[in-house]
């Protein structure tokens, strides 16, 4: 299955960078308690929303064409929802396995800021389903 692009590599390389410069400029290591710390939070809503929002869909377009398929649902409400890694098919409704997270997480599992584990026993992703575990392909860059 070809995945068709939305984003063009050239911006959405340029938005990978710039979200890189924002998280090697945070030089601290985050907390034990916090996944990402707040002041990345921030500083990532800060981003232009333009910034943000073709960064999570350039890299989930990545995403899908590492691991072609349809039997895992990655969200990353409200930028993008993708279908990706193979498995059973599904023809109707939610696949059998989903990942949800918000944008700022998903950069930092995309960047190796975070730990897939890390994010999951944070409870800043929630991921059902047996094919949901994406930890051997992040991070992304």
């Amino acid at each position: 299955m070809t995945i068709r692009r939305k984003t063009s590599e050239e911006a959405g390389m340029a938005a990978v960078r710039e979200v890189r410069a924002l998280f090697a400029s945070f030089d601290s290591e985050p907390s034990e308690t916090a996944l990402v710390p707040i002041e990345i939070e921030q500083a990532f809503a800060t981003l232009p929303r333009s910034v943000r929002a073709t960064f999570v869909r350039f890299t989930l377009e990545e995403l899908a064409t590492l691991a072609p398929g349809n039997s895992v649902e990655v969200r990353v409400p409200p930028l993008g929802v993708p279908q990706c890694v193979a498995g059973p098919r599904h023809t109707r409704g939610t696949p059998p396995s989903v990942v949800e997270t918000s944008p700022a997480v998903w950069a930092a599992l995309v960047l190796g800021a975070c730990p897939w584990d890390r994010a999951v026993a944070a409870g800043a992703l929630d991921a059902s389903g047996e094919r949901s575990n994406l930890s051997g392909l992040l991070p992304l860059f």
